[in-house]
């Protein structure tokens, strides 16, 4: 009897060569049908080598090292770029040098943001500057330079935001909401400036026209709820698929400069009244990261927060002193109107990375990065620089920019607020390029692949 029990057990008790085949055989079957992978050279199954002997040659740690990478799932990179304060100069200047860092690292001069990244997502300007690195021509490559971000707010300051009005929102709230002329003006300079980057031998680029998925949000008043424009939408169907300008104009639509965009898809069956993205998302990190663990079908193999890889951009912001007590109480409506607005959107983007970092736990030193600066005093000088867009004021505002980036890096620490790094921002953006340049070189190694885009099919005419 104790030997029929022993001949059950080992009949009952796999191999190790059989666990291995019966998983190569699962992972076959399941990208084929799950995922619609059907490329015999990309799903090739390795051969099981039985032991023929007791002593075998030791493996090297270099073979050790190759085989753990074949088998490595890989990480999703992610870009986010916050909307906001400082007009957005600190998210450009950063994207600056993370490009030059790319460039270095990996030997390649022509290297661009968007050959690194899987996905970005970016509100305000910062969408401004997800639609610019990001979007494509006939060429299948960027539009832009990660360096032409920052400069095009510099050299098109004026024609973006023109002249302000002094009363802004609180005006147009006791006008009973009527829009006035030099806010006219200047929504039409906006969108004259932004419809000339992204109109291509006459031709209106589209969220299809995005090489990368990308996420810009808005706020529609048509339907008070927040909207996300998404390419993965718009391959899906000309419904959700916008002009890439009118989206620049929509998730960049502050109620106190602009009026609010009304806009249509390509086939005009969707509509939305769309104004600030910021109102709705002045963090959008947290969209892409459920963008991505969600959309199986670009990114199969995503099984969590530790499969992906996170650089979250803030806009920093100018130290103007605290808000005295004495003198708050005392303030009206007038007097709340901008700080409400700022303590609102500085409040949800901190919120946010709090959040991300709380959620990616253990892998929020190696797999999250928040570039975010902790003030600068240079504001203390009488000028209102986040909308004054004289010369001087954004000559002012690179070199606020540059300090940012020379600082400490502000961490969100798990259940305990914040901290101030050991490394600056530099040193952070640095460490992440190479963390992006050794993804992207593994990426030929693996068995299986990251991601699968999907492409944009041509349109018949």
């Amino acid at each position: 009897m104790a030997s029929n029990q022993s001949s059950l057990v080992s009949l009952q008790e796999p191999s190790i060569d059989t666990d291995k085949l019966s998983y190569e055989i699962f992972s076959i079957l399941e990208s084929k049908f799950l995922f619609g992978y059907d490329d015999p050279k990309l799903w090739k199954p390795k051969q099981v080598i039985p032991e023929v002997s007791v002593t075998t040659t030791p493996v090297s740690s270099e073979d050790t090292g190759v085989h753990a990478v074949k088998n490595q799932r890989g990480k999703i990179c992610v870009l986010s770029i916050d909307g906001g304060g400082m007009q957005s100069i600190l998210a450009g200047k950063a994207l600056s040098y993370l490009e030059s860092a790319l460039k270095v690292k990996s030997g390649n001069q022509n290297a661009r943001l968007a050959d690194y990244f899987d996905v970005a997502a970016g509100t305000g300007i910062g969408g401004v500057f997800t639609a610019m690195l990001f979007g494509s021509g006939s060429d299948n490559r960027p539009l832009f330079k990660a360096d032409d971000t920052w400069r095009f707010l510099a050299e098109q300051g004026k024609k973006l935001y023109g002249r302000k009005s002094s009363s802004g929102l609180v005006k147009r709230i006791l006008n009973g909401g009527k829009t006035s002329t030099s806010e006219v003006n200047r929504t039409t300079g906006f969108e004259a400036t932004i419809k000339d980057k992204f109109t291509v031998n006459g031709r209106d680029l589209t969220l299809r026209n995005t090489l990368k998925p990308v996420l810009i949000p808005c706020y529609d008043l048509s339907s008070s709820a927040p909207f996300l424009f998404s390419r993965a939408d718009a391959l899906e169907t000309d419904s959700f698929d916008f002009r890439l300008w009118e989206v620049c104009c929509a998730t960049s639509a502050l109620p106190d400069l602009f009026e609010p965009v009304s806009m249509k898809s390509v086939d005009g069956k969707t509509r939305c009244v769309a104004v600030d993205g910021c109102l709705a998302m002045s963090n959008p990190t947290a969209a892409a990261i459920t963008h991505v663990l969600h959309n199986k079908q670009e990114f199969p193999f995503v099984r969590g927060v530790e499969d992906i890889l996170v650089i979250s951009l803030g806009t920093g912001q100018v130290l103007e002193g605290s808000y005295d007590y004495s003198k708050v109480k005392g303030w009206k409506a007038k007097h709340w109107a901008r700080p409400m607005a700022r303590i609102s959107g500085d409040s949800s983007a901190d919120m946010v990375d709090h959040a991300v970092s709380m959620a990616f736990g253990q892998n929020r030193s190696s797999n999250y990065v928040r570039i975010q600066a902790n003030g600068s005093n240079m504001g203390r000088c009488g000028v209102n620089v986040d909308s004054d867009t004289s010369p001087g004021n954004i000559k002012l505002l690179m070199g606020i920019a540059d300090e940012m980036l020379r600082q400490k890096n502000v961490e969100s620490v798990l259940f305990g607020g914040k901290k101030i790094g050991e490394q600056t921002n530099f040193e952070k953006l640095d460490w992440f390029a190479g963390q992006l340049v050794l993804e992207h070189q593994r990426r030929s190694c693996r068995i299986a692949p990251t991601v699968a885009f999907k492409q944009p099919t041509p349109k018949t005419t």
